[in-house]
């Protein structure tokens, strides 16, 4: 077996043609379902849609925690540095 038929789990006619009528049952059983390719395209955009909206939210959240805590991280560690000057310690 080369690289393409390792790659493909056997030649590429057989694949091909394995595709092909796996494909053509799975279209009978979607259109017995009422499901159409526009149906799918559309379904996929819109969860796209919707984990990016709820990503940016997170990173929305992520900053806003960042920032709380931030506000009195660095002004303990800036009075820590500052005392730590007069002592001699780096």
């Amino acid at each position: 077996m080369n690289g393409l038929q390792r790659f493909m789990g056997g030649s590429p006619a057989q694949v091909l043609l394995r595709l092909v009528v796996l494909s053509f049952v799975v279209g009978i059983v979607l259109s017995a379902l009422g499901v159409s390719p526009a149906d799918i395209v559309e379904r996929a955009v819109a969860f796209v849609r919707r984990i990016s909206a709820m990503g940016f939210g997170a990173i929305g959240s992520i900053w806003n925690y960042f920032l709380l805590g931030a506000v009195i991280v660095v002004p303990i560690w800036l009075v820590i540095r500052l005392l730590n000057l007069g002592r001699g310690k780096s």
